[in-house]
């Protein structure tokens, strides 16, 4: 497998996260270039803007919460807790419900950001296996009896 397809497929880059001791800004960008689909469509605005600058300064954990923010609206952050030498995140659609009602997304890494970037990939592969429109069609049910008629008023 080449390095650009490996690159480029969101399942390998899991692993690379999964691998990874510390995040590095080549790690960073690879996991824009091949995991969000919102921040091409922004443009340079003032959010972008401060990702950039919070990648520039290597303030990993707060470039991660910003490309959750830019990346999931509909998402936030759950649960963040430390335990035996680990991260543990949960991102969270229905963040006010009970945890047992709650269909959170999870994961788990030694560095923060690195949790926080492996539960956005989890969410985008749960966001590919369930792609539906985000307008729901329903189809008009015709009853039998129904005829179109003018109504036209001629007089």
């Amino acid at each position: 497998m080449t390095d650009l397809v490996r690159r480029n497929d969101p399942f390998s880059l899991a692993e690379r996260l999964h691998a990874a001791d510390a995040m590095t800004r080549p790690l960073m960008l690879d996991v824009i270039t091949c995991a969000c689909r919102r921040l091409p469509l922004l443009g340079q605005n003032e959010k972008t803007a401060r990702l950039t600058q919070l990648i520039q300064a290597q303030a990993w954990t707060d470039a991660a919460l910003a490309l959750l923010e830019l990346e999931l609206p509909m998402w936030q952050v759950r649960r963040i807790a430390y335990d035996e030498g680990e991260w543990h995140c949960a991102l969270s659609r229905e963040r006010e419900l009970p945890d047992w009602l709650d269909a959170a997304v999870e994961a788990h890494h030694a560095d923060l950001a690195l949790a926080l970037l492996s539960a956005f990939l989890e969410v985008r592969a749960l966001a590919a296996d369930v792609s539906r429109p985000s307008v729901p069609s329903v189809r008009p049910v015709l009853d039998q009896l129904y005829e179109p008629v003018a109504c036209d008023n001629f007089g």
